[in-house]
C-alpha cells in the first residue's frame, strides 16, 4: 500500500506526498499531489486514494522509474543493440547520438557528411566486430586513388578513429581495427607549396590600409578581427551590451554558428567560457561610429547586422566579404581565421608571452597556441639567438 503524508511548500501551499515501496534494496519512489482549493476533506481523501492507487500501479508496472535507472536502461539497450548491428546502424544508433551531446552542431554535421559520402559506401553493411584493418586501409587507399585531397582522406580517417574508439571503450568490440591502420600520407607529388598560415606585420599593415574606402561596418569588423584574434562566429555574435566603451574592452559570451541542418544558431564560445579582452581605442572609435550609423537606420541589439535590417549578420558573410575584398586589392588567401592566426603570430614573434596570447584567443590549452600559431620568421629566429648570446655574456 502506498503511504500518504500531508506536507506544505515553503510558501505554505499544502500538498500530499505519496510514497511507494519497491522492495528491499531498491529506493522508494515518491510523487506529489496538490489538492484543488475549496475541496472538502472528504473529496480530497477520495481523490487522493485514487491518485495514490494509480501511482502505485505505474510503479509496480515499471512505468515510473528514477532518472538514473532510465539512463542506465537506455544505455544497456543501446549497447545490446549495437553488439549485433552493422557499422552504419551502430553509428546511427550510438555513435552519432553520443557525438551530438558533447560536440558542436557544425562538428556533428561534418562527421555526418563524411560518414554518408565516404565511409558508409564501403563499410555500412558489415557487422561492426567483423570489420578489419585491411578493409579500412583499402577504403582510405581507394579515396586517394580517386584523387581525393589529402585533407579529405584525413577527415575520413579521423571519423573512423573516433567511432571505433567509442565502440572499443564501451566493450562493443573486443579489438580496435584502427590500431593497425596507418595515418594516410600525401600521395607522391600531392604536396603543394605551403600557403602561409599568417600574415606578417607589414602585410597586415597593407590590408588595414586598404580598408579606408570600405563601408564602415566592414572596416570595423576587419579591424576588430585583426586587433583581437577573435573567431568569426564570436565577432558576429557581439551585442552592444558586450562592449565597454569606457574601459575599451569587449566581453565575448557567444558564438554565432550555421549548419545546413540547424540554420543560424547561437552557441557558447568554443571553450565554453566567457572572456573579456582589450580593444584598440581606434577600433572602439569605429564601434561608436557604427552604433550612431545603425541608430539612423535600423537599431539592433547586435553590433553587426544585415544591410538595412536589425537582424544579425549571417556568420558566413565575413568570409564571403573578405574573399571579394582580397580580389579587389590583390591580397592572397584572406579569410577570418587567417586574421586570427596573424594576431597570434605577430604578437608571439614580437615578444608577447604565450599565456597572454592564449588567454586572449580563448584557448583552454596553451599547447594549442604554441602548436598552431608560432610562425617564427628569420628575423625572430635571429633575435632569439641574440637574446641567448646576450644572456651568456652578462652571466
Amino acid at each position: 500500500m502506498p503511504s500518504m503524508r500531508k506536507k506544505a511548500t515553503k510558501d505554505g501551499t499544502p500538498f500530499y506526498e505519496i510514497s511507494v515501496s519497491r522492495g528491499r534494496g531498491v529506493s522508494r519512489l515518491t510523487s506529489r499531489w496538490y489538492p484543488p482549493q475549496g475541496w472538502s476533506q472528504k473529496a480530497i481523501d477520495r481523490e487522493l486514494t485514487r491518485v495514490a492507487a494509480e501511482f502505485e500501479r505505474k510503479v509496480k508496472a515499471g512505468e515510473i522509474i528514477t532518472r538514473a535507472e532510465k539512463r542506465e536502461q537506455e544505455y544497456q539497450q543501446a549497447m545490446e543493440e549495437a553488439q549485433i548491428k552493422t557499422f552504419r546502424q551502430y553509428c546511427e544508433m550510438v555513435f552519432m547520438p553520443a557525438l551530438s551531446i558533447r560536440c558542436a552542431e557544425n562538428t556533428r554535421e561534418s562527421y555526418e557528411s563524411n560518414l554518408r559520402i565516404w565511409i558508409y559506401p564501403a563499410l555500412e553493411n558489415i557487422k561492426l566486430p567483423e570489420i578489419t584493418s585491411a578493409q579500412i586501409s583499402a577504403m582510405l587507399l581507394a579515396m586517394q586513388s580517386q584523387g581525393k585531397a589529402h585533407g579529405t582522406v584525413i577527415k575520413a580517417y579521423t571519423v573512423l578513429q573516433a567511432g571505433f574508439k567509442m565502440a572499443y571503450m564501451t566493450d562493443v568490440i573486443e579489438r580496435n581495427p584502427m590500431d593497425k591502420v596507418e595515418r594516410p600520407k600525401p600521395r607522391k607529388g600531392e604536396k603543394k607549396e605551403a600557403v602561409a598560415n599568417a600574415y606578417t606585420a607589414k602585410e597586415l599593415q597593407y590590408i588595414l590600409s586598404c580598408l579606408n574606402d570600405e563601408p564602415l561596418k566592414w572596416r570595423t569588423m576587419v579591424r576588430l578581427l585583426a586587433d583581437t584574434g577573435m573567431r568569426r562566429g564570436e565577432c558576429c555574435a557581439l551585442q552592444w551590451k558586450d562592449i565597454d566603451f569606457r574601459q575599451n574592452t569587449i566581453t565575448i559570451s557567444g558564438n554565432l554558428c550555421y549548419t545546413k541542418t540547424a540554420g543560424v544558431y547561437m552557441d557558447t564560445p568554443k571553450n565554453g567560457k566567457n572572456r573579456t579582452i582589450d580593444v584598440d581605442p581606434q577600433v572602439i572609435t569605429l564601434l561608436r561610429q557604427l552604433r550612431q550609423e545603425q541608430a539612423r537606420h535600423a537599431m539592433s541589439k547586435w553590433v553587426f547586422t544585415q544591410d538595412g535590417s536589425p537582424e544579425v549578420m549571417h556568420p558566413q558573410s565575413p568570409t564571403r566579404y573578405l574573399s571579394q575584398f582580397a580580389k579587389r586589392y590583390g591580397i592572397s588567401d584572406l579569410h577570418p581565421h587567417k586574421l586570427r592566426h596573424s594576431f597570434a603570430s605577430v604578437a608571439i614573434t614580437n615578444g608577447a608571452d604565450i599565456a597572454s596570447v592564449s588567454e586572449k584567443l580563448g584557448h583552454t590549452d596553451k599547447a594549442v597556441t604554441l602548436r598552431m600559431y608560432t610562425h617564427a620568421d628569420q628575423e625572430s629566429i635571429k633575435r632569439a639567438s641574440q637574446i641567448f648570446r646576450d644572456a651568456v655574456k652578462q652571466a
